[in-house]
């Protein structure tokens, strides 16, 4: 059984009680010190984590360009929803910046759960849904961010050559 407080976090709210609790048998509660690499990119995804606290930093390594920092994943976020989705590996890397408590489910389990309650599982895709899209649209700022700065470097240079 989940605390109350772990009830609180965004994947949980407003869940019936019947629903809640399904979900919360599927969960085990994981520590992970400063450092520690949750999984790297092209890892194959097993677990989907939610964040209780601490910080997990969300990196991703384009082949042909420099790493970039896509999230910082706090209290109440969701990290490795490859796994939910049934992607075979995980595009990024993650890693704790803070000691993080985190819980996590496999990603077949919890695809399986969906299968078995399909009105489950469309609030538990609303909620992947919500995150995917909020993470993609700033990952869009920081690359057009590193676009801008690399074209202008480029025209500087073309300019004093």
């Amino acid at each position: 059984m989940l605390s109350e407080d772990i009830k609180k976090l965004p994947f949980f709210q407003d869940l019936p009680v019947e629903q809640s609790s399904v979900l919360e048998e599927l969960f085990s509660s994981c520590d992970f010190y400063t450092g520690s690499i949750l999984f790297e990119q092209g890892d194959p995804a097993d677990f989907l984590y939610l964040v209780i606290s601490g910080e997990v930093v969300i990196h991703y390594k384009p082949d042909d360009g420099a790493k970039i920092t896509v999230a910082r994943v706090r209290e109440g976020g969701i990290v490795g929803w490859s796994a939910a989705l049934g992607n075979a590996f995980y595009t990024s890397t993650a890693e704790c910046t803070d000691y993080s408590q985190l819980l996590r489910v496999r990603g077949d389990e919890l695809r399986k759960l969906c299968i078995q309650c399909p009105e489950l599982n469309d609030v538990i895709l609303d909620r992947l849904a919500g995150v995917i899209a909020k993470r993609l649209r700033k990952s869009h700022k920081q690359v057009m961010s590193l676009l801008r700065q690399s074209l202008e470097t480029n025209v500087r240079d073309y300019k004093e050559a």
